[in-house]
């Protein structure tokens, strides 16, 4: 990533003029978590990190977006995609900003055993998913399934749901979130 997550977070935390303190409070993730986040010693999982902005509220596409994006923006090359995860996975997301849009679309990689994390995420909307290759692990609310090659998912997010790689290799898919509050 071109800016670590810590220094994206406190810079947009400054911006808002809050303290890590009233971060905390807010988001309902200890001081410490976001002190060691913002100072580079604890690389959030893709929920923790979604439980942080939700404090603040700012959406993990428009945490790793352009500000400056051209909102009428039609075409996208496969290196233009904002990477909107770090470590076992991969969210490439189409388009930066999307503000004033109404879909989110994302291709997705988790590697052998990455998931979200041990928090389940919710937020508003719905979204829905197909495996392109691999195995992915969908948990949403009390059902789980694992999922293969073609298979697909929806679901409305805010029920707590998480996804995970059970798999020894790489599992790719095409998601979409609306409203986009991922």
């Amino acid at each position: 990533m071109d800016i670590e997550i810590g220094e994206r977070l406190k810079r947009i935390r400054l911006r808002l003029k809050l303290s890590q303190r009233q971060l905390a409070r807010q988001s309902g993730v200890a001081n410490a978590t976001i002190s060691q986040i913002e100072a580079g010693k604890l690389n959030p999982t893709v929920s923790m990190l979604k439980k942080v902005l939700d404090g603040i509220p700012v959406s993990l596409g428009e945490f790793f977006g352009d500000e400056f994006e051209v909102r009428d923006r039609v075409f996208f090359r496969a290196a233009e995609l904002t990477e909107i995860a770090d470590g076992g996975v991969s969210f490439r997301q189409v388009g930066a900003n999307l503000s004033n849009r109404a879909i989110q679309l994302i291709q997705e990689r988790y590697r052998p055993g990455a998931g979200t994390g041990k928090h389940a995420i919710t937020h508003e909307g719905e979204e829905c998913g197909i495996v392109l290759s691999g195995r992915l692990e969908v948990t949403v609310g009390d059902e789980t399934s694992i999922l293969g090659k073609g298979d697909a998912y929806y679901f409305k997010s805010n029920q707590p749901h998480q996804f995970r790689n059970p798999g020894s290799e790489s599992c790719e898919l095409i998601t979409a979130c609306t409203p986009p509050t991922f």
